[in-house]
């Protein structure tokens, strides 16, 4: 079983996507602690970068090659100054050198050291590997699996040890969740807290959980105050700045927090609040597309679901919410979410859009109606209801861009979880005939049927029948 923190769910890390940016950035992270003690006692005749799979085939629309550099040169995601990226990467192109890790000067080409390979390795469709080759031509190579959400593993690892410190209450499944809950007469969050005090103290939790809170807030407030064109050649116009002026109308405010107070004073009608619902998405997946700082949540390209559904509680739904209130909800979606990883996949490369969008919905749906007062069993019933009706979602990025149509999807996906949510406050669970597992497991039957290319590779759907020209 594996032992999934909402923290592991939850990551700060930078666009366009987790699987194919924020992956194999913390692999080149992981291959430098793992080797770098040696790289300083031998010299380093060059590092040679291998992208295979969805990597290869999407690697640059998802800026994979310039993760990876980022990641090699020593920068973390979470802490990196975005100013800084650009920086580097003419550093690196105008000088043909690399600072490993900030500190070993090598010899470095974007075109020639990153090789993009289409070829597909068994375990999984994002592999990147790493080849260094020492002065006297000794060498060492290893691979890593971006398996989605930031996750990544070794290939010479991939049956980890269990941890030292298992949970308290160890959850398989929707059903072992529900059972926890009934039996031991807690809620949700009680089961999900004691799980994370058993890996970290509470004030750390407090901590990290307001860190992504602001994270995910910072991002909507950037995007709905952010114009012009993204990057990489579609010249798709950011949507969230025009919607948000529509919206927001004569109001002044001069900081975040005071648009937060003029957000929860506007009480908008219902046409409105879709409007609004729309504009949170749009603004937190603009500013991935355009290589900023947002949340996994639980992958970058669906990371405005989370945050527009939760935006829309603490605005619309329950403007007197509190910071506990916030942190709940984080923490059931966190658990919801690494059900899903754990009996499917949020990989889109593995599963389609069905595990990113499809996901990311539930895991609002089921936070959204824990808010609202729904038990635990109509909480898991939230989830069923987002999950199922985004079953069979392909992944067909145009360009292998996180653009089109990945924004406006995070949209649809946000209005689906307030909808799901609702249906299910309104359920008598003894009359549901769906249970959450089951629509998980096919999920995962369905990513196994899926044409490949539906899976993140830009090869069918919207990435075939429009391209470049059309934009």
């Amino acid at each position: 079983m594996e032992y999934i923190s909402v923290f592991d769910m939850f990551k700060i890390g930078i666009g366009p996507s987790s699987s194919h940016t924020f992956g194999p950035w913390n692999a080149s992270l992981k291959f430098i602690e793992k080797y770098f003690d040696l790289f300083q006692k031998n010299p380093l005749k060059s590092i040679h970068i291998e992208l295979f799979g969805s990597l290869s085939l999407t690697g640059k629309g998802h800026a994979t090659h310039i993760a990876v550099v980022l990641g090699l040169l020593g920068f973390i995601p979470e802490t990196i100054d975005l100013n800084e990226i650009q920086t580097a990467l003419e550093s690196i192109e105008n000088t043909h050198t690399l600072l490993l890790n900030n500190s070993i000067k090598l010899k470095f080409n974007l075109e020639d050291n990153i090789i993009f390979k289409n070829e597909f390795l068994p375990f999984h469709q994002n592999a990147v590997r790493y080849h260094a080759i020492f002065n006297d031509n000794q060498s060492v190579c290893e691979t890593y699996y971006s398996i989605g959400g930031g996750f990544i593993v070794q290939e010479n690892n991939l049956k980890t040890a269990q941890p030292i410190n298992p949970f308290p209450y160890p959850i398989q499944n929707g059903n072992e969740l529900l059972n926890y809950c009934k039996t031991l007469n807690k809620n949700i969050k009680d089961i999900v807290l004691a799980n994370e005090l058993s890996l970290r103290n509470p004030e750390a939790i407090d901590i990290g959980l307001n860190k992504i809170f602001a994270t995910m807030a910072s991002s909507i407030y950037t995007g709905c105050h952010t114009p012009g064109i993204l990057p990489g050649g579609l010249n798709v116009k950011r949507r969230a700045f025009q919607l948000h002026k529509d919206l927001i109308g004569n109001f002044t405010y001069s900081s975040q927090s005071e648009w937060l107070d003029v957000l929860k004073n506007l009480k908008p009608d219902f046409k409105n609040t879709l409007q609004w619902i729309t504009c949170f998405a749009l603004a937190v997946n603009e500013v991935n597309a355009s290589m900023g700082r947002i949340v996994t949540a639980p992958t970058n390209g669906s990371a405005g679901v989370i945050p527009s559904v939760l935006f829309y509680y603490i605005c619309f739904e329950n403007p007197q919410a509190t910071p506990n209130d916030i942190q709940t909800f984080l923490l059931i979606a966190g658990e919801l979410g690494s059900i899903f990883k754990k009996g499917s996949t949020i990989s889109a490369a593995a599963g389609g859009c069905q595990a990113e969008i499809g996901v990311s919905s539930a895991m609002a749906a089921a936070a959204l109606c824990n808010m609202m007062g729904g038990s635990t069993a109509q909480v898991l019933i939230a989830a069923e209801i987002a999950l199922e009706h985004h079953l069979g979602l392909t992944c067909d990025p145009v360009a292998g861009l996180v653009q089109i149509p990945c924004i406006e999807r995070n949209a649809v996906g946000a209005t689906k979880a307030i909808q799901a949510a609702n249906l299910a406050i309104k359920t008598n669970p003894d009359d549901a005939k769906v249970p959450l597992d089951k629509v998980i497991k096919t999920m995962w039957d369905t990513a196994q049927d899926m044409n490949f290319k539906y899976k993140e590779t830009s090869k069918g759907g919207l990435a075939l029948n429009v391209n470049m020209a059309d934009c």
